[in-house]
């Protein structure tokens, strides 16, 4: 039975296209007409390459992490054919042309405002891919008679895009050598901070001094404290 396909029901995969990172307030949204069979995901870590002459190997030094990359088929199609090979329950027909050329604005042509493309969020089930479009790849088939493409197949490559803020949560780094900053609560002492840091309650002047505090243990709650990076 027809029901059994929940065709109106089923989520569809959309990409939200913004003019800022941080992605919040008005967007345009590109929805696709069949959700993908699949999609991969891509991680990279680079090491240092040098290695000591007359040595018969090296030691792996972290050097950095590649963004994640996604890459997924789009399919656009005016055939009236869905992926089930029925007709396409309550859907209107779409140029292809037109539909790739909304999709070409939203994700990959530069923005003439913010002068570089589009910032995206990708959502799908529990995909929720904040990235920018890395490549795209667009095959056209299926003519009619005139010539004008029926299906056009999208070949994406998408990498991670985070600002600032969300890169720095993510990679919640915690070693003694960065630089932190924490809001004072009732109850902190500021040798107990610089412990939970630091690893030591010994560095609690250096910390007072750099952030010109005069009495060190009666620091208003709400002030923010600068702890900054130690060399051991």
């Amino acid at each position: 039975m027809i029901e059994s396909l929940n065709l109106f029901n089923l989520e569809k995969l959309k990409i939200n296209s913004y003019q800022s990172t941080a992605r919040r307030g008005r967007h345009d949204t590109f929805y696709v007409m069949f959700n993908p069979e699949s999609y991969s995901l891509r991680y990279e870590n680079l090491y240092s390459k040098d290695q000591a002459i007359n040595a018969s190997g090296r030691q792996a030094n972290y050097a950095l992490s590649k963004p994640e990359e996604l890459k997924l088929k789009i399919i656009l199609d005016n055939t009236g054919v869905s992926n089930y090979g029925l007709d396409v329950l309550g859907s209107t027909s779409k140029d292809v042309y037109k539909e790739v050329k909304r999709f070409l604005e939203l994700t990959t042509l530069m923005d003439g405002q913010i002068h570089e493309p589009k910032c995206l969020t990708i959502l799908w089930g529990d995909l929720n891919f904040k990235c920018r479009l890395k490549s795209l790849d667009i095959n056209y088939s299926l003519f009619d008679s005139s010539g004008v493409p029926l299906r056009a197949e999208l070949d994406t490559s998408f990498f991670g895009d985070l600002d600032e803020s969300e890169r720095l949560k993510k990679e919640n780094k915690s070693s003694p050598d960065l630089t932190h900053t924490r809001v004072v609560k009732a109850g902190d002492q500021l040798p107990r901070m610089c412990q939970e840091i630091y690893g030591s309650a010994g560095y609690y002047l250096y910390v007072a001094k750099a952030n010109g505090l005069k009495d060190f243990r009666n620091i208003p709650v709400g002030k923010e404290i600068f702890f900054p990076p130690i060399e051991k």
